[in-house]
């Protein structure tokens, strides 16, 4: 990040901003790799613990394509891809979106439901693990105000 080059007017980071930067990465990295193979141990991606849970929490356990492809941050392209992996896994159905004729709905299964119920326990355990039990409630508090100002660029 601190490499200096001839680009015109580029607002290079100063060795605290670089350090910060560097140490978001890290934990991001740390705290991500920690839960995501927490969770491939439970047989589930983070992906898929993202659609279950999701689902889960919609009425009728039902959310477009679209909602969830937004939510995720994900391409329509890509959640259909993913999607179609879940459904041959029994965990979530495809449904046409009667308000989109070219959309679809994603529905969770009674399979999905039982296996995000299975897998929570572990799942939250492992979220404690790996960041919560090591931080302060000031901690805390500090991400959460982070993250509201980072939300909307």
């Amino acid at each position: 990040m601190s490499t200096r080059s001839s680009v015109g007017n580029v607002r290079w980071l100063n060795p605290d901003e670089e350090r910060a930067w560097r140490a978001f990465l890290r934990v991001m990295v740390a705290v991500r790799t920690g839960t995501a193979r927490d969770l491939a141990a439970l047989g589930l991606s983070e992906p898929d613990y993202e659609v279950l849970s999701t689902l889960s929490e919609r009425p009728d356990h039902t959310s477009t394509l679209g909602e969830q492809a937004d939510k995720m941050g994900w391409s329509r392209s890509r959640l259909s891809r993913h999607a179609t992996r879940m459904e041959a896994r029994g965990l979530l159905r495809r449904a046409p979106d009667p308000t989109d004729g070219r959309g679809c709905l994603l529905v969770l299964t009674a399979h999905g439901l039982e296996t995000l119920d299975d897998a929570a326990p572990a799942h939250l355990e492992s979220v404690r693990h790996h960041f919560i039990d090591r931080l302060t409630p000031e901690d805390l508090s500090a991400i959460e105000q982070i993250a509201r100002r980072l939300e909307n660029p």
